[in-house]
């Protein structure tokens, strides 16, 4: 009778240990995952607050560049196809966060088109109105990049749990998956040619 409780009290202990383990990770990668998708939030909100910006930009250098037509045409499209572009982060994956990022860059390199344009209008550079937007997109712009900085940070947590041993058995059995990453523009790794 004593050596059935003694086994029976191993079992329960046994039991016991084993509960908490894979509850304590399901639980941990869970509070990972949910910690990534609200970072992904924050980035979708800091390029949201850049398109948002978009319009009033565009039309303030309407008023003074009426005649630049062709690149006031192409940042609003460019805005248009940057936030149709969505994306659920736990299901997310690299071909899907690449799209994300080449229409994010097309919205950017038609914004550097539309502040080249500038350039040419004084009177535009000067004007009170364009400065704060200029000012409220560049911070954007910073914004945007810690956000991704922070996503990432996230992901790289949550990836890491689910790949450690033992967890990455678990990780599998309960369905966790690694998330995509940011990572930098193609060309990015090259060094721009500067000329005098």
């Amino acid at each position: 009778m004593k050596k059935t409780l003694g086994i029976l009290g191993v079992l329960v202990v046994l039991g016991f240990f084993l509960y908490n383990f894979f509850v304590g990770f399901y639980n941990t990668a869970i509070e990972y995952r949910e910690d990534a998708k609200t970072a992904w939030s924050n980035v979708e909100s800091a390029y949201q607050r850049r398109a948002d910006l978009i319009p009033n930009l565009v039309n303030t250098v309407k008023g003074y560049a009426s005649h630049e037509k062709e690149t006031l045409e192409a940042v609003i499209k460019a805005r248009s196809q940057a936030t149709q572009v969505k994306i659920d982060p736990t299901n997310m994956t690299p071909e899907q966060m690449a799209q994300f990022q080449q229409a994010q860059q097309g919205l950017s390199g038609a914004l550097s088109r539309l502040l080249v344009t500038v350039e040419k209008y004084p009177d535009l550079k000067a004007d009170k109105h364009f400065l704060e937007l200029q000012s409220q997109l560049e911070g954007t712009e910073n914004r945007i990049k810690v956000e991704r900085d922070r996503y990432n940070k996230a992901v790289n947590t949550y990836d890491k749990y689910i790949q450690k041993f033992p967890g990455n058995m678990l990780a599998s059995m309960f369905g966790f998956k690694e998330m995509a990453r940011f990572q930098s523009d193609k060309g990015a790794e090259k060094a721009p040619k500067v000329e005098f």
